[in-house]
């Protein structure tokens, strides 16, 4: 069969793009169409995101998509996890909350006072996360909830709205904390006083979740009969798809705000070991499951240069990474990134100060060493977190492959090498885009395959760069 085309809305934690793949048999490539910021907004009552700016930013992606390629055949959402809308009678009630915002603080107080994490690891297996949408939910105005008839997670806000049909993707769904085996736990959902009826009907990857709506195929353009498939919803199950991998001896680290690190397995690992570390069991596509742990990833050096921008100097980040990669390595500390503190927004240079006069270390100078010292951190938790998740998974990681946008940083991928001791694999850096083209091309039939054959097309058309432990 020919190539085709299909179109990806992929919403990262800071920015999002409208692209469209072009997929075949010996085929894959993505042209962006449209890249915008998301930038939280604070308001009286929180921090929220800005949907609506997100959603008509797609659109016009999605318009200009439709006009140069008019023979894409289906279009796909995914974005960031745990992040929700509530609706009643179609209508959303105010922005969503952002997953930062520090509503979540409440929300856990009251969740753990009716069952404690171990009990709600036994149950979803998830580590514990603040803003896991559980929490987010409980620590909701109950009024508000009682009176939403429907949740739904920003991706399948998006499908809802291009659509008309509101469901929750499993890969997404399964970072709720409220998923078991599955399905929706209604046991686990009634001991925690959560309306059961706000939870819509569960579709897995490559499911056709509807036909664009009468008044949004002429807002865009479109043709007549053009589909909205669920892919891996949850921007890490998407990207995922794309690691170029084999499974059973690689660990993957999906670097872009977050870094994902982990390795793939066929079942949830529910053990002893695996609640100690903190680790999640979160749904990929195809069933399998992302046995991972969340790093704080480039959140750190992006907040510290948008924070050294204010005083109106523009930091140029390539600049500022071939400074750090001439920095010392042995003279920057390596801090914790996974502290608490480095969470939420704000002046990440003084919190580095902070952690380093509370453990009796000298803290940086100058901001190429802070941007050292950050990618050594970094480096140092992925190592510490693909140990962890080969020791209590079983796999044998013998390659680290990074994807996303930490594969175009050169330094924090030979630093992942030199600590780990292990090759590095980065790329492809769209993989998210790539996964969920991916997983529309195969839904119709474009191409055909399990995972591993989708992979072996990403590793063909986007070979990986290659950096060994020095």
């Amino acid at each position: 069969m020919s190539p085709g085309e299909v179109a990806a809305i992929d919403l990262g934690a800071t920015s999002g793009r409208v692209i469209v793949g072009r997929v075949g048999t010996d085929t894959l490539d993505a042209t962006t169409t449209a890249r915008f910021p998301n930038a939280p907004v604070r308001a009286g009552d929180g921090l929220h995101t800005d949907i609506l700016s997100l959603y008509g930013a797609a659109q016009d992606g999605l318009r200009t998509a439709l006009r140069d390629h008019p023979g894409i055949v289906s279009i796909g959402v995914d974005s960031w996890a745990v992040d929700y809308a509530l609706l009643r009678g179609g209508r959303m009630l105010g922005s969503p909350f952002h997953y930062r915002d520090e509503r979540t603080a409440r929300g856990v107080a009251a969740v753990h006072a009716r069952m404690p994490h171990p009990a709600l690891f036994a149950r979803n297996g998830l580590q514990f996360l603040p803003f896991t949408t559980l929490y987010q939910f409980a620590g909701e105005d109950p009024d508000v909830l009682a009176f939403a008839d429907t949740a739904l997670l920003i991706p399948d806000l998006v499908g809802y709205w291009l659509t008309g049909r509101a469901v929750a993707e499993r890969t997404n769904a399964s970072t709720t904390g409220l998923l078991r085996g599955g399905a929706w736990d209604d046991e686990l959902i009634r001991a925690l006083g959560f309306p059961r009826g706000i939870l819509p009907e569960l579709v897995s990857p490559g499911d056709r979740i509807g036909m664009l709506r009468p008044d949004v195929t002429a807002s865009l353009g479109a043709g007549p009969r053009l589909a909205v498939t669920a892919v891996g919803s949850h921007d890490t199950a998407s990207a995922v798809v794309a690691v170029p991998m084999r499974a059973g001896e690689a660990a993957y680290i999906s670097c872009g705000t977050w870094g994902l690190v982990g390795v793939e397995v066929e079942r949830p690992v529910l053990t002893d070991a695996v609640l100690a570390a903190n680790f999640t069991n979160e749904g990929g596509v195809d069933g399998r499951v992302r046995l991972l742990h969340n790093v704080m990833g480039m959140w750190v050096l992006n907040e510290s240069v948008r924070v050294w921008e204010r005083d109106g100097e523009r930091v140029d980040l390539p600049s500022l990474l071939r400074a750090a990669a001439a920095v010392d390595a042995a003279t920057v500390p390596v801090f914790g990134v996974d502290d608490p503190r480095f969470l939420p927004p704000g002046d990440m240079p003084a919190r580095i100060d902070a952690w380093c006069a509370e453990h009796g270390v000298q803290a940086p100078h100058t901001r190429a060493e802070y941007a050292r010292s950050i990618i050594e951190s970094l480096a140092q938790a992925f190592t510490d977190a693909v140990a962890t998740a080969s020791r209590v998974s079983g796999v044998a990681v013998r390659t680290i492959h990074i994807v996303g946008g930490g594969a175009h940083n050169d330094l924090l991928c030979q630093r992942t090498a030199d600590r780990s001791g292990l090759p590095v694999q980065a790329g492809p850096i769209e993989a998210t885009a790539l996964g969920n083209i991916l997983v529309q091309g195969r839904a119709t039939g474009l191409v055909t395959g399990t995972l591993e054959a989708l992979r072996d097309l990403v590793a063909r058309t986007h070979p990986p760069r290659r950096f060994h432990p020095r």
